[in-house]
């Protein structure tokens, strides 16, 4: 990518020019010599641009998921944001973070292999403080975990997965299951050291406490479904097909709605002098002959025609005829 220069930068150059500081000639005799860009083997790039930018659309939407579910869980101001996503190796990652953190290790099925949500301790112990009835502030000294405070941890991060299964729907469906909750990096090998990975970097804020959620993706987990990455493909992926249950409870709830039917004996136009004047035995004379058979509207539409009777001394309609859909009834 070409660097931009500002215009203080500009100013700066074309003024060493015209002092005779830089010589335009040696500048050019600079460009036409082969540039050798130096390689780092142990920093293979695996995720391309474009694979960066799919893994941060997703995970920004996994971010607001995530939000909402821990200022519900915890009942207080949450914030998660994404600030970085980059790809180094695997080792790096390990010397990167504290000591003494929260490692949740889950597979994402049918995604083959290992990933590690990474949550530093200021952020994992303003939780637990929190669902223990505190005002959610990390301690100083951070310390091993008991059994029960690690039962409570595996319970609020077994559920937060389920934010990153909403999150991935748009490229995969997954089914993340947290396999073991670790604190000591150093007993945790899920790829070699060179393996690349993708690092989801996530800043969190509870209440007045910060810290990160860092998500490590190796490579070779995603490496079947790089495809799937690609900007062209987040754009035009087929259409989701619904499962036969979903379409069920559609039809399930469609048939439990409740639609106004009305049966018309006929229309007759009179003033209002003759409506104030009707009494009791008055007979009002309608559009439509007796043997033409009852309107039946659905709503405002008309739909079936009828025969009016009874039923055990109850005023009843027989349908007689079905409509064909969409006609509607005019006035004539």
């Amino acid at each position: 990518m070409v660097d931009v220069l500002s215009q203080n930068e500009i100013d700066a150059l074309l003024a060493a020019l015209s002092s005779g500081e830089m010589d335009a000639e040696e500048l050019k005799k600079e460009e036409t010599q082969k540039k050798i860009r130096s390689y780092d083997f142990k920093r293979a790039v695996r995720f391309s641009k474009d694979h960066i930018r799919s893994l941060t659309r997703i995970h920004e939407n996994f971010a607001r998921f995530l939000t909402t579910y821990f200022s519900a869980q915890l009942r207080t101001f949450v914030q998660i944001n994404v600030v970085q996503v980059e790809q180094l190796p695997y080792d790096e990652f390990i010397r990167s973070i504290p000591k003494m953190t929260i490692l949740n290790i889950f597979e994402a099925e049918p995604l083959q292999g290992r990933m590690v949500m990474e949550v530093h301790p200021n952020v994992g112990y303003a939780m637990l403080d929190r669902l223990l009835g505190g005002t959610g502030i990390a301690p100083t000294k951070i310390v091993s975990m008991t059994e029960i405070e690690t039962t409570i941890m595996e319970r609020i991060f077994s559920r937060a997965f389920e934010s990153l299964q909403e999150a991935w729907k748009t490229v995969l469906d997954i089914s993340p299951r947290m396999e073991a909750l670790e604190t000591n990096p150093q007993f945790m090998q899920i790829v070699s050291p060179n393996e690349t990975i993708a690092l989801i970097s996530l800043s969190t804020k509870i209440g007045d406490t910060t810290g990160m959620i860092n998500l490590c993706i190796p490579h070779v987990v995603l490496e079947p479904i790089m495809s799937r990455l690609s900007t062209h493909q987040w754009f035009v992926s087929e259409k989701k097909t619904r499962a036969p249950e979903e379409y069920d409870a559609l039809k399930e709830r469609v048939n439990q709605a409740k639609l106004p039917i009305v049966a018309e004996l006929g229309e007759s136009r009179i003033s209002i002098a003759e409506f104030l004047g009707l009494s009791v035995g008055d007979v009002i004379t309608l559009n439509k002959p007796v043997d033409e058979g009852l309107s039946i509207k659905v709503g405002d539409r008309l739909k079936y025609r009828g025969s009016p009777g009874t039923i055990k001394d109850r005023v009843a309609v027989q349908i007689d005829e079905i409509v064909t859909e969409g006609v509607e009834e005019f006035d004539e």
